[in-house]
């Protein structure tokens, strides 16, 4: 009897045939920079330094978390390609990085070349929203580590930075104004609770709540926003000081992140509207509103901080990119002792 890779569970001719559906997909966000991309055993970009006197790069990498078993249980993967981009992009652009290029890592159980090309195609429109190049990544097909239906993502980015135009908080003063960028929704973060009370409370997926208008599955797939031209544009603009990005820990554990050590945010909560999807989720879970505070990001997805002086003009041309800002909060004198953030 022969054996073959087949019978163990791995596809090959399916991994081949996945490669040729997704490579000219791929091709779509090359840029002049990219000398060689996926097929080979490398990908290859050529930096362009001429506008950048102290090239800094700045990487990360990350993933959609249990958001992925949702898309899973609803066969809905275009939009998790988006998140994987934006939860990485997002990052880097707190320092004020230009994305450069992005690979990504597909893990899954069994390939099935046609509705996993969605993901693909939720990746580059990711990088195209971004303006990076997908150059490469690794699909690995491993029905030994996951079940037939299971897939896991992570992604990389590298951007780039001039080292005198690094944002890292430093110079941020007492009186400037935190200005919070809305957020499509949950974003990538707090899954976890929210499948545990869609269980204990049987919530229909593909129901709509009088509350929220739309199915919730549908809802609370809305991919994660992506921010870097946003951001870019106010960074080259304005005396932005200091970006951060609120993911899981939300806003009470982000925004000090940015804080030099002898100042505080007081951050104001009704300068915002919530959308109604956490007001849904808290009433569901029977959520304390400081646990609320500590997951989500409760409709910020992005905050900055500028001069008071420039704060209409920043909240004006963020409106102008087609997004909400609004002021949240200021920064303040931290007295010894006083925590460094307070959501009043």
């Amino acid at each position: 009897m022969v054996t073959t890779y087949k019978d163990a569970g791995v596809d090959i001719d399916k991994g081949n045939e996945f490669v040729r559906k997704i490579v000219p997909l791929v091709k779509k966000t090359y840029t002049p920079d990219v000398l060689a991309g996926v097929g080979g055993f490398a990908a290859h970009f050529l930096l362009d330094l001429d506008e950048t006197k102290e090239p800094v790069l700045i990487s990360s990498t990350d993933g959609v978390g249990t958001k992925l078993k949702l898309a899973i249980e609803l066969k809905r993967f275009s939009g998790i390609g988006i998140d994987l981009v934006a939860m990485c992009v997002n990052d880097i652009v707190c320092s004020g990085a230009k994305p450069l290029f992005f690979l990504d890592y597909f893990a899954v159980g069994k390939l099935e070349p046609d509705g996993h090309t969605e993901i693909i195609k939720g990746i580059v429109d990711g990088c195209k929203q971004a303006g990076c190049a997908l150059i490469g990544g690794e699909t690995a097909e491993m029905p030994d580590l996951y079940n037939k239906d299971d897939l896991d993502l992570a992604g990389f980015v590298v951007g780039i930075a001039d080292r005198s135009r690094l944002i890292d908080g430093s110079s941020i003063a007492i009186g400037d104004l935190l200005i919070g960028i809305a957020s499509s929704g949950l974003h990538s973060n707090g899954y976890s609770l929210v499948r545990k009370i869609v269980r204990e409370r049987k919530l229909d997926l593909s129901g709509v709540y009088d509350d929220l208008g739309k199915p919730l599955g549908e809802i609370l797939l809305t991919p994660t926003k992506i921010y870097s031209g946003l951001i870019l544009n106010l960074v080259r603009n304005f005396s932005v000081r200091g970006i951060a990005h609120i993911t899981g820990g939300g806003l009470r554990e982000n925004v000090p992140r940015i804080l030099p050590t002898t100042s505080s945010a007081r951050i104001l909560l009704n300068n915002w509207e919530r959308p109604r999807i956490f007001d849904f989720i808290q009433r569901e879970g029977g959520i304390e509103e400081e646990e609320m505070q500590r997951v989500f990001n409760l409709g910020v997805g992005m905050v900055i901080v500028v001069p008071p002086a420039e704060a209409d003009d920043v909240i004006h041309r963020i409106s102008s990119f087609g997004e909400r800002g609004f002021i949240i909060g200021e920064v303040k004198r931290r007295k010894k002792g006083e925590p460094q953030i307070t959501l009043e």
